[in-house]
């Protein structure tokens, strides 16, 4: 494929990788067996609602930065077009390039066939392009298509890319063929970041859910993120401490740190402030920043700008 020629990325052919079924087989069972997958949701509830009783009901100003410059600014409409993409990263430009003292956007996160717009009009060094991938929303291709979908978005600007784990694959147990999908894709990506969407709102149950976390950790996953924000239910309190939780055993077993993304319906400030007060409680201080804490809510960036002294 030329587009990997291009890029001087490898292409592995989907024949030789069916051929490490097996192995990734193994893999799994090896990573499941390695936690307990069983999810009590009445002591997440419980959990939950401790966190809760934390957060303030005026959050502060900190808090209020923090969690601005954790945001990835989103348009995935379908009415989006260049004029429009142009317009908004203008916007952000304009907006920022006025207030040096304000931290920006972590990302900007866009369709592939937008990552160069972006890339080529973005002029503030701390955001980064993000783009979803995979066959994004329903992960409904083969994985040929989204790794060269994410190869084109790379070549086109992408350092970060977002793809939806494939839920009926999960839920049909086919384990094996989502770890060597996600890995595939992740060696595409190198050391950009490889946010994975678990659709949370999905999932039968919690138990699934934190499956589907550790699943996609040992698959090569960056980030662990909520929902897509295009299903009837998106991020949950409930969920995110699922996620975190599992990231944190992840932590405590391997070494590895891997980022939260919250995302899907988050359109208040004081819903933000628990998400952010739900990673400090389960995963602490290290994950308080944009390096392994998102919000994918850009509707929530106009009332943070309006709330900071």
């Amino acid at each position: 494929m030329e587009i990997f020629k291009e890029t001087g990325m490898e292409y592995r052919d989907r024949t030789e990788s069916q051929e490490r079924i097996g192995t990734e087989q193994d893999r799994c069972s090896e990573a499941f067996s390695k936690y307990n997958l069983k999810v009590n949701e009445k002591d997440v509830e419980k959990a939950v609602k401790s966190i809760k009783g934390k957060v303030k009901s005026k959050v502060s100003d900190e808090d209020l930065r923090l969690i601005l410059n954790c945001l990835d600014y989103t348009s995935l409409k379908q009415t989006d077009s260049d004029e429009t993409i142009l317009s908004m990263t203008e916007k952000i430009n304009s907006f920022f390039g006025a207030k040096p003292d304000l931290k920006p956007y972590a990302a900007i996160c866009v369709y592939p066939c937008y990552a160069k717009t972006v890339s080529n009009a973005l002029e503030i060094e701390d955001i980064r392009v993000a783009c979803v991938s995979g066959g994004f929303p329903s992960s409904q291709t083969t994985t040929e298509i989204k790794i060269a979908e994410t190869a084109m978005a790379i070549h086109d600007g992408a350092e970060e890319i977002d793809i939806v784990q494939p839920v009926g694959r999960f839920l049909s147990e086919e384990y094996e063929y989502i770890a060597d999908e996600i890995s595939e894709i992740k060696a595409v990506c190198g050391e950009r970041k490889l946010k994975v969407i678990l659709e949370s709102g999905a999932m039968p149950t919690l138990s699934d859910l934190r499956k589907a976390a550790i699943l996609a950790m040992y698959s090569g996953a960056d980030f662990l993120k909520t929902s897509t924000g295009k299903e009837a239910s998106g991020a949950t309190p409930e969920s995110f401490y699922t996620i975190c939780k599992a990231v944190r055993d992840y932590y405590d077993e391997t070494g590895i740190k891997v980022g939260v993304k919250a995302s899907g319906g988050i359109s208040e400030i004081e819903d933000s402030a628990l998400y952010l007060e739900i990673v400090n409680t389960v995963l602490g201080k290290h994950w308080m920043d944009n390096s392994s804490f998102r919000i994918g809510a850009s509707r929530l960036a106009d009332k943070l700008i309006s709330a900071i002294g």
